[in-house]
């Protein structure tokens, strides 16, 4: 197992070794309170959920950042588009969370369609990510609360190696 923000050269074999983040069946921690009021007293059904956007890494011309809402062709030409006619002899692939397998799916189907001449480096982390948990009804007594969890991610550059 590699430790997390290790760099390790991608290929067909370490395609299907990835993992389905955020797919497990293990249950989610209770969430945790800013006023300090026990996780026991929360009832789901009369909180909304909403989860807020993730920290991003700075925003490069060449950045990449995957997901799941966007056609994957579309994401593959525009990554096409910075290779060929952007001016960039790389680009960083960014996918979080489940986008994980889209990210290195784009970065081998740019690799293969170059006949080997880009090369891939990938790199994994681990991002915490916010949810915060509001009462559907404001009357009530229940206060507005905090829940922090990881989720995995990957950023992986696609280059042409200097010849």
């Amino acid at each position: 197992m590699l430790p997390s923000g290790a760099c390790f050269p991608l290929s067909q074999t370490n395609m299907t070794e990835a993992r389905h983040a955020g797919m497990s069946s293990a249950p989610t921690p209770p969430p945790h309170s800013e006023s300090g009021s026990l996780a026991a007293e929360m009832d789901p059904v009369e909180y909304t959920l909403r989860k807020r956007l993730p920290r991003k890494l700075p925003k490069r011309r060449n950045d990449v950042y995957v997901n799941m809402k966007t056609d994957f062709r579309a994401q593959l030409a525009r990554c096409q588009k910075l290779l060929d006619g952007g001016g960039h002899r790389e680009i960083c692939v960014h996918g979080l969370g489940l986008a994980i397998n889209r990210a290195i799916n784009i970065a081998l189907q740019l690799q293969a369609g170059s006949q080997g001449a880009l090369q891939l480096a990938a790199n994994t982390s681990t991002v915490e990510l916010v949810d915060d948990l509001e009462p559907e009804d404001p009357d009530e007594s229940g206060e507005p609360m905090t829940r922090t969890r990881n989720n995995s991610a990957i950023h992986i550059k696609v280059f042409y190696p200097e010849p």
